[in-house]
């Protein structure tokens, strides 16, 4: 297997509060293969954005990265400076935001959106106004000359979010990372707009990170998965491996609170119990203890490691060790 475009290694990204500090992510490693799609779920809160953020240089103006790193092809992007970034961001690195109705500036034409993107290209303003059509007619929007010179508000969402993801492929980017696509768009278009990704990825071969709350979307475009949980990476392996065989308790969780994989009409969706941890004083050891059905004595007392090669979960019940002495529940 190649080498991954990017790697995380022990990252942890503080915010600063009038609260106290809050532990957003903590320690987390992953790997962002070339060429394929990452999926990253989890509960609102979880840090999946901080985690997006992070690794293109837009995190808010009160966080701080308080240690590990990301590498990309040696280099690593946690130490750069603004210009560094500025140099990066849009060029190797770009994002589809999660609302296509603000990741749009309202009063400028599409047109001169897409033509201001493409400042550091070479070329003639013809030139890359012809770009600009290829890029959305790869995106399948009808008429795309046209549609250069409309506002953002005369383009429907489903059209706005064609154009956003337009827009970030238009540098050819290594990394694109896509934080909750789909969310302001309707099932139709969710799928849509999947295919569609699968599609330019396929393409144009970049890496994308994919974040997303919809596990039927991340099943059906992802080629790998990691599960986030207050803050820290619980489960990672290939889709067909997380979907078919979920190691952790909150990945397990997840799933059965998924409505596609409900048998029986009930008035009462499944829903985990508990809350997230309080991660300005996150927990001693497992995070997920308190909402587990299956925790014992260790998981109070000892953070758990990453358990396994290839399909890793975060879990004292995956050690070899328990099967051995067993365990006494908490």
């Amino acid at each position: 297997m190649s080498d991954p475009l990017v790697r995380v290694e022990r990252l942890s990204v503080d915010f600063a509060t009038p609260r106290g500090t809050v532990h957003a992510l903590r320690d987390v490693s992953l790997e962002v293969p070339r060429g394929r799609i990452l999926g990253l779920v989890g509960e609102s809160g979880c840090g999946k954005s901080t985690l997006a953020y992070a690794l293109i240089g837009l995190l808010a103006e009160n966080a701080r990265i308080a240690g590990g790193a990301i590498r990309m092809e040696g280099q690593d992007l946690a130490r750069l400076k603004p210009a560094a970034w500025r140099d990066l961001r849009g060029r190797r690195i770009a994002m589809i935001f999660q609302d296509p109705m603000t990741a749009l500036n309202p009063v400028t034409t599409i047109g001169r959106q897409m033509l201001d993107i493409q400042y550091r290209d070479p070329g003639s303003r013809a030139e890359k106004r012809a770009r600009a059509i290829a890029f959305l007619e790869q995106v399948q929007i009808p008429d795309a000359a046209a549609k250069l010179d409309v506002y953002p508000h005369q383009l429907s969402g489903g059209m706005r979010q064609r154009v956003c993801i337009a827009m970030a492929l238009l540098t050819r980017p290594d990394l694109l990372i896509a934080d909750e696509p789909t969310t302001a768009l309707d099932a139709t278009l969710e799928m849509q707009i999947v295919a569609l990704l699968r599609e330019l990825q396929a393409t144009f071969g970049c890496s994308i990170l994919f974040v997303s709350h919809h596990l039927g979307t991340v099943a059906e475009l992802c080629d790998e998965v990691a599960v986030m949980y207050a803050g820290e990476v619980v489960e990672q392996g290939t889709a067909r491996e997380l979907f078919h065989d979920p190691r952790h308790p909150y990945t397990r969780a997840l799933f059965d609170c998924d409505p596609a994989r409900i048998r029986e009409a009930t008035r009462r969706l499944p829903t985990i119990p508990g809350t997230l941890p309080d991660l300005r004083r996150p927990p001693r050891g497992c995070a997920f203890r308190a909402r587990c059905a299956q925790a014992f004595g260790r998981c109070a007392a000892e953070h758990p490691a990453m358990i396994g090669q290839g399909h890793a979960a975060r879990c004292h019940l995956l050690d070899a060790s328990l099967s051995e002495v067993g365990g006494t529940p908490a």
